[in-house]
């Protein structure tokens, strides 16, 4: 197997399992849906916590500006009120520590309030370290500009925290937010399997139900839904319609099998008593025989023979309703076909030479054994090479073959002869009981019943296949043991 053919079945494979018309497939995409949006929610939870985090500690550098500023201002106003100038001195420290802190938060500064806000603001401390250096070496510098500019910073570093806080908020509120999201998305997949169960799932099933429960009272009229149907569901549907359709055609078969068996029932009890009468005829004959021989008219002698010959092909016809009648299982065993098929021609084959009739078999090689009753076997293909024996004329060529059947585990023994054959208004009837083409006392409608019945009993079919003036094949499909390979073997002659 080459690349390229592996690679199609793996396409196909891919999209049998992701095709959107079936149940896997909507199950699998509504799933892979919710999954890949909860992954998102979850990448963006972590990222607001991080972001959250983050300024949660910015807001903390903020603070600490602010809180700075707010101790500058408290020794300016020492200074301006005790006239201490190592206030100044200490407002310088505090003046570097502002420094510091606005050069850690001017890239978060920029983005929040802009370059020229915060070009501003830096402009604004310069000046206000200026004025305080004037103030500590000039007595003569006013106080008041200082505290104009003090009082711009704590108003903007107020503001700058106040603009980080409001931040920090906004990332809580979206944090908050996640779990109704989430919420959502399971409100969003829910939906559409609530959808999907009730309109693919539940109501086609409850149409198979129904049409299911009308095929059990008789009805095979086919599944018929317009709704949503999902690619298991119009599997399932075309699978009710094809054994919808096989049942209304083999309902037939069920019609002849019941007849069959009430038949069966009715004649069993007339065939057990005929057997008496016919038995004592037979036996008074014989002994009439015994003491009028040599005693009496050859032509009473004729008739006696001829009492005989109807009472025993009465006691034949008998038999042939008791076998037909019969219920009780036969004991099975394991035969080879070419056993079975030996054992019935040899039964038969003095006909053949009798009518002058030719012969031949084909016998797969290695067939599998089948199990059945080797009589009741017997009885079968003997009835059907005694048919056909009756249908060809002089010097045709009656075949049987031996082989697999089409239909898995069964092997298939079909009898072929070349004579009138069947009409096709009559070949639903021929294995009915009682029903024969032949002539009037050359035949008891009795030899397929039987071969029918005792076929069935051994989980088998029989059917013929004819065209008028092509002849008949009749073909018996049995059930074999095990599955082997065979080749057909060319025909011999027998």
């Amino acid at each position: 197997m080459n690349m390229g053919t592996l690679a199609r079945q793996a396409v196909r494979a891919g999209w049998r399992l992701v095709n959107p018309g079936s149940i896997k497939g909507k199950i699998l995409t509504g799933f892979s849906a919710a999954f890949l949006s909860i992954m998102a929610l979850s990448a963006l939870n972590l990222w607001n916590i991080g972001t959250l985090k983050e300024r949660l500690l910015l807001g903390e550098r903020y603070d600490d500006l602010l809180n700075d500023i707010l101790e500058t201002r408290r020794f300016e106003k020492n200074f301006f009120i005790y006239g201490d100038r190592r206030s100044l001195q200490e407002s310088k420290e505090y003046l570097d520590r502002i420094d510091a802190l606005v050069t850690d938060l001017s890239p978060d500064l920029t983005r929040l309030i802009g370059h020229e806000p915060f070009t501003a603001f830096i402009g604004k401390l310069a000046d206000y370290r200026a004025t305080m250096e004037r103030l500590r070496t000039d007595s003569g510098t006013s106080p008041d500009q200082l505290r104009a500019i003090g009082k711009r910073l704590t108003d903007e570093a107020d503001h700058f925290r106040e603009i980080k806080r409001a931040r920090i908020h906004a990332a809580i509120l979206r944090i908050l937010a996640l779990p109704f999201a989430f919420l959502l998305i399971l409100l969003a997949l829910m939906l559409p399997v609530v959808l999907l169960i009730s309109r693919g799932l539940l109501r086609p099933l409850s149409v198979i139900t129904s049409t299911t429960r009308a095929v059990g009272r008789g009805d095979f009229s086919p599944i018929r839904y317009d709704g949503v149907r999902l690619e298991e569901i119009s599997g399932l549907i075309e699978a009710f319609n094809r054994m919808a359709r096989e049942l209304e055609i083999h309902q037939e078969d069920l019609i002849q099998t019941r007849k069959i068996a009430a038949i069966g029932t009715f004649t069993a009890g007339i065939a057990h008593e005929l057997n008496n009468p016919i038995n004592n005829i037979v036996l008074t004959t014989d002994s009439l025989k015994e003491e009028l021989e040599g005693t009496t008219a050859p032509e009473n002698m004729e008739m006696l023979d001829d009492i005989l010959t109807q009472a025993e092909r009465a006691a034949s016809i008998v038999k042939n309703l008791l076998d037909f009648s019969r219920t009780e299982k036969p004991v099975f065993s394991e035969l080879s076909p070419e056993q079975v098929i030996a054992s019935s021609i040899n039964l038969v084959k003095n006909q053949f030479k009798i009518v002058g009739v030719q012969f031949e078999t084909s016998i797969a090689p290695s067939l599998p054994s089948i199990r059945g009753n080797l009589g009741n076997l017997q009885q079968v293909f003997t009835n059907l090479l005694l048919n056909a024996i009756q249908a060809s004329p002089q010097g045709e060529t009656i075949r049987m073959r031996v082989e697999h059947a089409d239909k898995p585990g069964f092997i298939s023994f079909a009898v072929q002869d070349y004579g009138k054959g069947i009409p096709k208004d009559i070949q639903h009837k021929i294995f009915e009981p009682f029903f024969t083409t032949k002539e009037v006392g050359k035949g008891t409608g009795l030899g397929l019943a039987v071969s029918y019945s005792i076929v069935k009993r051994h989980g088998g079919t029989i059917t013929v296949h004819s065209e008028p003036s092509c002849g008949a094949t009749f073909v018996v499909l049995l059930p074999h043991v095990a599955q082997d390979s065979c080749n057909d073997l060319p025909w011999g002659v027998i």
